[in-house]
């Protein structure tokens, strides 16, 4: 194996790792550990770290991909743009929305609501498309 498909594959699985354990074990401890409120903030200071993560480890595999695989390496780009879209965007959005909700705002939370599911899918279509590529590397 060469030393970009070394690369690749450590960001991928990089990548793929710290999503599943975050989705599998932190966020649902925090919220099992702490009251709804500090939770909530907790895991609101955990996500732009999260997003940089995913975004970091997906570039680094879409660049060491590049010579490799085209298509592998255009899942991990789509993957990184989705996470700075997430962490940029949608995520400051969601915040906001979260607060009108709280203070009272039906239609926030119906934004809210609106809002989180998509972030939800982004992320589980983010780990389908790395899980994707590192099928391939088995394959």
């Amino acid at each position: 194996m060469s030393a970009l498909a070394l690369i690749a594959l450590f960001a991928a699985a990089l990548l793929f790792g710290g999503m599943a354990f975050f989705a599998a074990l932190v966020a649902p401890v925090v919220f099992r550990a702490l009251p709804p409120e500090p939770a909530g903030r907790f895991l609101r200071s955990l996500f732009p770290r999260y997003y940089v993560w995913v975004a970091a480890c997906a570039g680094a595999a879409a660049v060491a991909l590049f010579p490799l695989s085209k298509p592998d390496s255009g899942i991990m780009a789509v993957i990184a743009g989705v996470a700075v879209w997430l962490r940029q965007v949608l995520m400051p959005r969601i915040n906001a929305l979260s607060d009108a909700a709280k203070a009272g705002d039906a239609a926030a939370q119906r934004a809210f609501d609106r809002a989180h599911r998509l972030s939800v899918w982004a992320n589980l279509l983010q780990m389908i498309g790395a899980a994707t590529v590192l099928v391939g590397f088995v394959l």
